[in-house]
């Protein structure tokens, strides 16, 4: 009879697909992306975009093997004052007409520590590509109250907006830029599994 069980369990087992890919989709609901810079040298200036999307597909239950991709809608830039928003989707900045989305492909994960990770991948803005990477720390996974399960990170990046082609800049008398080069970026996210 153990013979048997053992039978069944191994023959269940090779019909089981390896390294069998799990999906999970961004929850925008409860999520954000934002972002800060310095305005005038003395001050910063934060923002968010409020329309994004993306997908996670992983085979490992710590993300080790995940793979991301991001979409970022740019006219839903928002740092709460209009006229500096739409100054921000001009061809000065983002240039959205042209441009309307940036986007965020990784290309590498590895657990630096905990967890604590690094999330290698590439940002497109503005037409311009370059890697860029993430420090992230993975906040684990729970069951929700629908029967679903959800995962959260958090994860940070600084980058050169010049180095994208958003060069618009200003000096002041005392010295410095009106705008930063420097922007810090922040995302909070919670992914859901797909059933």
């Amino acid at each position: 009879m153990k013979s048997l069980w053992i039978t069944v369990v191994l023959s269940f087992a090779f019909y089981l697909p390896a390294g069998a890919q799990t999906k999970w989709t961004i929850d925008a609901s409860h999520s954000n992306i934002q972002f800060t810079v310095s305005h005038m040298v003395v001050a910063e200036v934060t923002g968010r975009f409020k329309e994004f999307s993306g997908t996670v597909t992983a085979s490992k239950d710590d993300f080790s093997d995940g793979k991301a991709q991001v979409t970022i809608k740019v006219n839903s830039i928002d740092t709460d004052n209009t006229k500096r928003d739409e100054h921000l989707k001009s061809a000065d900045f983002f240039d959205s007409e042209k441009y309307p989305e940036m986007t965020f492909t990784s290309t590498g994960v590895r657990i630096a520590s905990g967890n604590k990770y690094i999330i290698s991948g590439n940002l497109t803005m503005k037409g311009v590509t370059r890697s860029i990477e993430l420090d992230a720390v993975y906040r684990g996974q729970v069951k929700d109250p629908w029967g679903g399960t959800r995962a959260g990170w958090k994860a940070k990046s600084s980058l050169d907006r010049f180095d994208y082609g958003l060069t618009w800049n200003k000096a002041i008398e005392a010295g410095g830029l009106v705008v930063g080069r420097e922007i810090n970026m922040d995302f909070n996210i919670e992914l859901i599994r797909e059933k």
